[in-house]
């Protein structure tokens, strides 16, 4: 039998969607498909969730059940290309935001404008931003956070063991290299679907 998910409680202030429908048959194929969780979102209406390690197409699936199963509202961003129809139906239902990459606008003011016009807003984001390997992580998810006064949400998508593990929030102090050390300390190659891309 498969570990139970051990799905944590929401606090009252986290962006929430979904009902018993959804969330039973998320929880379903958590359970079949041998994940589950290990701690807790914190109780607040406005945070960045960043996810890594994002390696493979399955991370965007492992989200999706993961977010149906806590029963979240998050919202994310995605190359604009992925909301053509039919897809962008789909894709805009489960909280994504187009974002031309290729344009010269500025993607993390905009997303901070975003944060301040909403009661509630969580943000879930890859920090390397793609599925293949790059010497670092890119800066626009630590930025927005501090632009947005926000803190970040580590999540590690744990593929060997099949758990998601939800690290205390983190404050960003000002000090980029030092707060990328101790995010990045919470992840691991070997967590990752292809360990050879991150």
């Amino acid at each position: 039998m498969p570990i139970d998910p051990n799905v944590p409680a929401l606090g009252p202030n986290v962006p929430s969607r979904g009902n018993a429908f959804s969330h039973g048959l998320a929880l379903l194929a958590m359970r079949l498909t041998g994940w589950h969780f290990e701690g807790a979102l914190p109780d607040r209406a406005k945070f960045v969730l960043i996810v890594a390690p994002h390696t493979s197409n399955w991370d965007f699936l492992v989200g999706v059940m993961a977010m149906f199963a806590l029963g979240i509202r998050g919202t994310f961003l995605g190359k604009h290309t992925l909301f053509r129809w039919p897809l962008g139906i789909v894709m805009r239902w489960l909280g994504g935001v187009p974002v031309d990459r290729s344009a010269a606008n500025d993607v993390v003011r905009q997303t901070v404008a975003y944060f301040e016009t909403r009661d509630q807003m969580l943000l879930a984001l890859s920090p390397e931003g793609t599925r293949k390997k790059l010497p670092a992580w890119r800066t626009g998810f630590y930025h927005v956070a501090r632009g947005a006064g926000v803190p970040i949400v580590p999540v590690a998508f744990d593929f060997p063991n099949r758990r998601i593990t939800i690290f205390p929030e983190f404050h960003t102090t000002g000090d980029q290299a030092a707060d990328f050390a101790a995010l990045g300390a919470n992840f691991d190659a070997r967590m990752a679907m292809r360990p050879a891309n991150y």
